[in-house]
């Protein structure tokens, strides 16, 4: 990351780029929190900080210490490290100093001050809610005094505040420990270091967040000071140590402030050049969070998505099959099981604790999907016929005879969804009352996936014994089939509708040109005839193939928007008219290799280049969201995104590895 960081720092330093230009870092806790911000320090999103705790894991997030800002003093010379944003001004530029940026295992900065290099280092403690921060000097000849000055606050990671409405905190410092407390039932919260502490209270205020203002929201802040820790440095000496967390975490008493030098295999795995599967592997980790009873679930992107249903059952291949992280597997299968209700799991569990919402056709389908994949990996028939068989039953069930918002199978064995007002696909973008793709009928995607359910139920039921309910599920497998075959091609376009109506009909908004007709060939039991899967294949990648993944739409359609930008309003009515999701990758290349055989493989792996080079330059080893439609696909929305970085390393491992899964 070296040759980048300093690209993109010169680039800052020029004003040649805004806070939006710059690549963004993350390290996570494995329980929802979150410590994440930018190359060069400045806070440009309401989510940048080093300590963002989940109080409720995975949700209830607060902002707890947003940065620290250091001024170093050496030889009677004064350097200020940290760069901020005001209305107006860039102060700090501690930028121009910085020579060296590495994000992996953990984030770290090297700063050239005259003869002096100091470095800094960002840590989260697993399992807790915890951030080590160390300065040090590894390079020089004078000693160095440092002045560091925690910024902090205590509010809902979604929400801005100001001074006026937060008010002070109780501080209560110690000789090693600044204890603070806001009102409000807020959670209460510490800072412990090795240094002496100078109590010098104040507010910091107006702090500008660059991808705030962009995207249309509120994009000030103000950040409160309790005052100053101060400490020599020397080369080669311990430095100086702190550790922001939640009153109620528990650390290992004084060695707890150190960051362990110390770095496990898997991290240094993360270090093998510039392979995409070996760092997605490392990244695959952050994603997958404790919940209650030592169960787990998947945050589906960072730094503010919580853990929905969707989301987690596309992703799981991905994130932990291909990986072997089987045992984290098992227990968000066990998770979701204990929430079906009507033969559904649900699709969000909101980021304030409240109930969990059952508003999708796909993701109970998807569910059943990682079921059958976590079969194929494992054969671990004892938990799937403990655990899943019986919600299995449950949700096919349901399915048949119907459940919420109008999901049932109909007479041609076809599974129809849907309500107005409602958008219960993948494509869910709503705003108010107005619903971008409503897809109400028979969406092309969701029946792909219920005839794959149905040949996985009938495998799953013939193996526990129940042969009448296995012949039951394989010949409504056998209806759905031969309907869609009959109904979803769409002679005009050699490809397939995406969408029939509740009769099962088409008409012209049927006929757009989606990537949702990829999933008829890329699961593992495909619905479409194998006759058809090229055409399928080249029509999408003609129409719909990007360097960042695929369009929603393709460009021809009237309905086409090429730019993700503006305000909230004009981001959902792009969301799925033209946006390229990344994370469709995955199954266009599954789709691709199904209906092409190896023959394939080079060329779909020179598809990913445009990925190679996105890990290494927005969110740092990571996969973003969405991108525009229109070149250049300047990537947007969430930059680290399960599914997207899931269904990239699935296809690495699975499609164009050379031995395959």
């Amino acid at each position: 990351m070296l040759t980048d960081a300093k690209k993109h720092v010169s680039s800052f330093a020029a004003g040649e780029a805004n806070g939006t230009a710059l690549p963004e870092w993350l390290i996570t806790n494995g329980r929802g929190g979150f410590s994440s911000g930018t190359v060069n320090q400045t806070l440009t999103r309401r989510y940048h900080g080093l300590l963002v705790a989940a109080v409720k894991p995975p949700v209830k997030r607060y902002m707890l210490l947003a940065k620290i800002d250091a001024t170093v003093f050496i030889d009677g010379h004064r350097f200020e490290l940290d760069t901020n944003e005001y209305h107006g001004a860039r102060h700090p530029q501690g930028y121009q100093y910085l020579i060296d940026f590495e994000p992996a295992p953990r984030p770290t900065w090297r700063w050239r001050l005259g003869n002096t290099v100091l470095e800094q280092r960002i840590e989260m403690i697993d399992g807790i809610d915890a951030t080590r921060v160390q300065y040090r000097v590894i390079e020089g000849k004078s000693s160095v005094d440092i002045a560091l000055r925690p910024l902090c606050t205590c509010r809902h990671f979604h929400h801005l505040t100001r001074a006026g409405d937060q008010g002070n905190p109780f501080i209560q410092p110690s000789t090693h420990c600044i204890y603070l407390e806001w009102e409000d039932e807020l959670p209460a919260w510490l800072i412990e270091h090795d240094g002496t502490f100078e109590l010098q209270t104040d507010w910091y205020y107006g702090f500008q967040l660059a991808w705030e203002r962009q995207r249309g929201y509120d994009y000030e802040q103000d950040l409160f000071s309790p005052g100053i820790v101060r400490k020599e440095l020397t080369v080669g000496g311990p430095g100086v140590n702190l550790l922001a967390r939640t009153r109620d975490t528990q650390t290992s008493g004084p060695l707890a402030l150190r960051i362990d030098d110390s770095v496990d295999d898997r991290d240094a795995d993360a270090e093998r050049g510039d392979d995409l599967a070996a760092t997605l592997a490392q990244t695959a980790k952050h994603f997958v969070v404790r919940r209650e009873n030592d169960l787990k679930t998947v945050i589906a992107g960072y730094p503010w998505f919580g853990d929905w249903g969707r989301d987690t059952f596309i992703a799981l291949p991905g994130l932990c099959l291909v990986t072997g992280r089987y045992d984290d597997a098992r227990r968000i299968i066990e998770m979701f099981a204990k929430t079906v209700d009507g033969g559904m799991i649900p699709n969000r569990f909101p980021p304030y604790g409240e109930p969990p919402q059952y508003n999708t056709c796909d993701a109970t389908l998807w569910y059943v999907h990682a079921i059958g994949r976590y079969l194929d990996y494992t054969n671990d028939w004892a938990f799937v016929q403990r655990v899943c068989w019986p919600v299995l039953q449950e949700i096919i069930d349901h399915h048949c005879k119907g459940t919420r918002y109008g999901i049932k199978a109909d007479s041609d064995g076809l599974l129809a969804a849907g309500e107005a007002g409602y958008a219960l696909t993948w494509m869910d973008a709503k705003l108010g009352d107005r619903v971008f793709t409503p897809r109400i009928g028979k969406p092309v995607e969701i029946n792909a996936l219920w005839y794959n359910g149905l040949r996985y139920g009938a495998r799953i039921a013939e193996r526990a014994t129940s042969g009448a309910m296995a012949k039951r599920w394989s010949e409504l497998a056998d209806k759905a089939y031969a309907s869609f075959n009959r109904k979803f091609w769409n002679e005009k376009t050699e490809c397939l509708f995406d969408v029939l109506e509740q009769e099962g009909r088409a008409n012209d908004h049927c006929g757009k040109v989606r990537p949702n007709q990829l999933f008829a060939i890329s699961l593992p039991h495909p619905v479409l005839d194998s006759a058809r899967h090229k055409s399928v294949v080249d029509v999408c990648r003609k129409h719909l193939l990007t360097p960042m993944g695929m369009r929603t739409l393709a460009t021809d359609d009237p309905a086409y928007i090429g730019n993700y930008s503006g305000t909230l309003d004009a981001r959902d009515a792009a969301y799925h008219q033209g946006t390229v999701w990344p994370w469709l990758l995955g199954p266009f290349i599954s789709a691709w290799i199904t209906a092409e055989g190896k023959s394939a493989v080079s060329a779909a792996r020179d598809s990913l280049q445009g990925l190679r080079e996105h890990v290494q330059r927005n969110g740092l080893n990571g996969i973003s969201e969405v991108a525009n439609g229109d070149a250049p696909h300047y990537p947007e929305g969430c930059p680290w995104q399960a599914w997207s970085v899931a269904e990239v390393l699935r296809v690495l491992h699975e499609d164009l590895s050379p031995t395959g899964q």
